[in-house]
């Protein structure tokens, strides 16, 4: 061997045990996303729902992105520093975010016209896409008054909303050509684009979806352009923005820990203009924290006889709801905005760090004179959800809802019996094809954050919560050599306090066992269990060992795929998108998405479509390939290994 090569394995060497081998791991993960030729990023820098194209789940395709893949390259960037010192690209990562996935002035006009004490007209919603369309109603239900609104204005001096909107067409696929601050500039505009997909209700899924611009100046789709296929009443050009909360939140929770390390590097000079954004995010998204109209929290049943909330008292759950939007008119003249919020919490969306971060952190704090109190208000109710939802084998189940199939109808009468704060427990309070609690990626997702709490607090009462979930999952795991299977698709039973959870399958997706990992991580750094701490240790280094490939840490999975589904349309409704493909009664997913039948991984549809066996695909998604980064540097930050 000759010297100089000597001399690289050395250093090599001396590297690695200087980082500790789970912060080396984290890095070799960090830079194999960060590698331009492996495809994870956009030429914009805008990270992708997945490495891979064709993926049907939440997002229809996987070079569109979501709020949560920004707020985990937020979160991959603030650990990044962590272990480097080097916050420069946490401070990017939120530049790009902001630039790509929060609507700017002229993405949300007419801001100024909204109406606080009539935020907007109450609509059902539908219980499954062929029902009856979603639209205001006559005679007129009661809705509630906005208690935020003239608080922000008089803060931010702004009407304008400053949140993420979930879901952006990166390279603009789609054709609508909806970028920042455009409306409708067709397939010639390179992206990112503004689009939706979700519209019809809870009970709706990808492959019934009818994806949408945000802002229709009626140039595509039919006469009226997208509004008329989703509600009722007369309609003008408009715009309008979804956001799901937790991935604000997350990117909240990011901030605190780049805070946190910033200073103890001293290095915090470097990204207080970011966290003070970080600040603002939370100011504006307690818009989660009530109830879709505004309305009353608590046996709010029948939309004529529940009454508008007159404030914060009534009709503020303060937990992060699954969702708030916001929209309006293009044009000025007979302007309007309006906004709605979310009677339906899901456990998985809570995130009491970042709650604990905006009341404590003396970098965040939010500027709204009344933020603080709110988010403190939210922390209580949010650790009291864990416990409320908290199954008999430790596992949490579903949410709570006060507004009973979107249309505030009666529950059954066994809800009535143990509520939240008057709200009802929902099994499944939202996505119902295929059930969200039904995926186990939930529990860890958010247990982590609740772990992260009980880390940075030493809670007792939290601890006690976590003891009993660490004990079901450590109960529920297997590890050996060659790989490892823990719980993929839960069943639930009863109601509180005598839920029940039973495992249907178990599985070995690498995301949610490395976001198992990291919650057993922070457990055991502060608790000084040596149990979840060696189970932490083995779910890292057996996926390391197993699963690694050239792009990340990965493995094979058969999904459940349904492209020739039937998406409903009204008879007689026709409309086009900017390629071509025709909206009509008979209307399929991927006939309204042709686009696909050009993707390199088409022929396993096609195959499989004409009687071949079900297709198998290893996707790289960019929030798992990121868990796996963080768990591992999670590790290498509490125990120096």
């Amino acid at each position: 061997m000759n010297l100089y090569i000597f001399l690289l394995i050395l250093g090599a060497v001396t590297c690695i045990s200087a980082q500790g081998v789970y912060k080396q791991r984290f890095l070799e993960q960090y830079n194999k996303m960060h590698n331009p030729s492996n495809g994870y990023f956009s030429s914009k820098g805008i990270p992708y729902h997945a490495v891979e194209t064709l993926v049907v789940e939440s997002s229809d395709y996987g070079h569109e992105t979501t709020s949560e893949a920004h707020s985990y390259y937020i979160w991959l960037e603030s650990m990044y520093g962590g272990i480097t010192n080097d916050f420069s690209k946490f401070n990017e990562a939120w530049e790009i975010m902001e630039k790509y996935i929060i609507p700017v002035h002229a993405s949300q006009p007419n801001t100024n016209l909204y109406n606080a004490s009539h935020p907007s007209g109450y609509g059902p919603g539908g219980n499954v896409p062929e029902d009856y369309p979603i639209g205001p109603v006559t005679p007129p239900a009661p809705v509630g008054v906005d208690p935020l609104y003239q608080e922000l204005v008089d803060t931010y001096g702004t009407s304008d909303i400053y949140a993420m909107h979930w879901l952006t067409d990166v390279d603009n696929v789609y054709g609508f050509g909806n970028s920042p601050g455009n409306c409708q500039l067709g397939p010639d505009e390179p992206g990112p684009s503004f689009i939706n997909t979700y519209q019809r209700g809870p009970r709706e899924n990808a492959f019934k979806t009818i994806p949408q611009p945000t802002c229709d100046n009626f140039k595509y789709g039919g006469k009226l352009g997208f509004g008329d296929l989703f509600s009722a009443g007369d309609h003008s050009p408009n715009w309008k923005y979804s956001v799901a909360p937790d991935a604000d939140a997350r990117a909240i929770q990011a901030a605190f820990w780049a805070s946190r390390w910033a200073t103890a590097s001293g290095q915090l000079s470097q990204i207080t203009d970011t966290l003070a954004k970080a600040s603002k995010l939370g100011d504006y998204i307690r818009y989660s924290f009530f109830d879709k109209y505004f309305k009353r929290i608590g046996n709010c049943i029948d939309p004529y006889k529940c009454p508008g909330g007159t404030g914060k008292d009534d009709s503020a759950h303060y937990l992060l709801g699954w969702f708030f939007g916001w929209g309006g008119s293009i044009a000025t003249e007979y302007g309007y905005s309006w906004r709605i919020s979310e009677g339906v919490a899901h456990f998985g969306y809570q995130n009491p760090m970042a709650a604990y971060a905006l009341i404590n952190e003396p970098n965040m704090t939010p500027k709204s004179p009344t933020a603080v109190e709110d988010w403190k208000k939210s922390l209580d109710r949010q650790l009291e959800l864990y416990e409320y939802l908290q199954s008999v084998e430790g596992a949490f189940a579903g949410g709570v809802n006060n507004n009973w199939n979107d249309r505030y109808e009666e529950p059954p009468a066994e809800l009535k019996e143990n509520t939240f704060h008057g709200m009802w427990y929902d099994w499944e309070p939202v996505a119902y094809n295929p059930p969200s609690n039904q995926w186990f990626g939930m529990q860890p997702w958010s247990t982590d954050r609740l772990a992260q709490y009980y880390y940075v607090t030493g809670d007792e009462k939290v601890k006690s919560i976590l003891d009993k979930w660490v004990a079901w999952i450590i109960k529920e795991t297997t590890v050996t050599e060659t790989g490892y299977q823990m719980p993929s698709t839960l069943d639930w039973e009863g109601t509180p306090p005598n839920v029940h959870c039973k495992i249907r399958y178990y599985g070995n997706g690498v995301g949610p066992a490395a976001a198992t990992a990291r919650t057993l991580s922070y457990y055991a750094a502060r608790s000084n269990n040596q149990e979840a701490k060696n189970l932490a240790k083995n779910l890292l280094d057996t996926m390391w060992n197993n699963y690694k490939d050239d792009l990340g840490v990965a493995v094979e999975e058969q999904p459940d795929y349904s492209f020739n589904e039937t998406v409903y349309v009204p008879d007689g409704w026709t409309g086009m998108y900017p390629n071509g493909d025709v909206i009509d009664s008979s209307a399929t997913f991927v006939g309204i998405r042709s686009f696909y039948k050009k993707d390199p991984q088409w022929y396993k549809i096609e195959n499989y479509l004409n009687g071949g066996p079900a297709p198998k695909f290893t996707y790289h998604r960019f929030w798992d390939q990121t868990d796996v980064a963080l768990a591992m540097g999670t590790y290498g930050l509490l125990f120096d290994e």
